[in-house]
């Protein structure tokens, strides 16, 4: 894949993880530039990773080839606005990594362009293990569709999807579900620690038993989801007894709903920006 200039408008957690993706996978340095209001996080950048920095979105934007809008979706009107009376979009590529925020919506913010592209990261991609989702507007080329996947899987893996509206489901099943298994990890840690351990005990266990499953599912991905349960759960024995309650309580209809709710507000997410 060729390298492409790149500016980040907005200098997060997510522009920070992805940059520093990038660098650490041999990207040039000195091809990406990010802007942001306030010096803190772009000096930390510039000092850390060699990137270019600027106050100015209108600099980032001249220097670049691709465009990566990573402010808040409520900021993402004034900010395009702002840069749009100051800058010349023909020729490049946009990736919006705001949430809630649909392409034709996006077109309007930028005065009719329509080169976009929408990704869905999560938040492991600040440790080099998110699974972002990819959605490419009509008319955006395979080459320009293929570096934004390029960009992303320097920060994990991508899923380039066929309909806008699944980007809604890449939200349910990737973007919000590490929120999930922390939420089913601290209950299990709270449990254990009812039991007897000590808290660093029970976080231990708990942790490397989600790792441990995590690693079992990417190495036997031939296996069905399934299958693997049934793998462990023998018979009569305690992991039999624990499913059995969870069946009972329908925990599956519980994610079910989760899942569904996360869908449901993003949906009303890009009805309000």
């Amino acid at each position: 894949m060729t390298f492409r200039k790149i500016a980040f408008i907005g200098a997060g957690n997510m522009t920070k993880a992805i940059v520093e993706g990038l660098v650490a996978k041999g990207y040039d340095s000195n091809m990406i530039m990010a802007s942001n209001p306030s010096r803190p996080k772009l000096d930390e950048l510039e000092n850390k990773l060699g990137i270019k920095t600027s106050q100015h979105n209108e600099n980032a934007i001249a220097f670049s080839q691709v465009i990566v809008l990573s402010v808040k979706p409520q900021l993402m009107a004034s900010v395009c606005s702002d840069f749009l009376s100051k800058v010349d979009l023909a020729g490049k590529l946009v990736i919006s990594i705001a949430a809630g925020i649909e392409c034709q919506r996006l077109r309007q913010m930028l005065g009719g362009f329509e080169n976009l592209v929408r990704v869905m990261p999560n938040t492991p991609s600040s440790i080099g293990y998110g699974m972002s989702g990819i959605y490419a507007a009509n008319g955006v080329s395979h080459d320009d569709a293929q570096f934004a996947a390029f960009l992303m899987n320097h920060v994990g893996q991508t899923l380039l999807v066929d309909k806008e509206s699944d980007i809604d489901t890449v939200i349910a099943a990737a973007g919000s579900s590490p929120a999930y298994f922390f939420y089913v990890a601290q209950a299990m840690q709270q449990e254990a620690m009812n039991m007897g351990l000590s808290e660093n005990d029970a976080r231990k266990l708990v942790q490397q038993a989600m790792l441990g499953s995590a690693q079992m599912m990417q190495a036997n991905e031939e296996v069905s989801l399934a299958s693997l349960r049934e793998n462990v759960t023998s018979k009569g024995g305690t992991t039999h007894e624990a499913v059995k309650t969870l069946q009972k309580h329908d925990v599956a209809h519980i994610f079910s709903e989760a899942m569904r709710a996360a869908v449901k507000r993003a949906k009303q997410m890009a009805k309000e920006f």
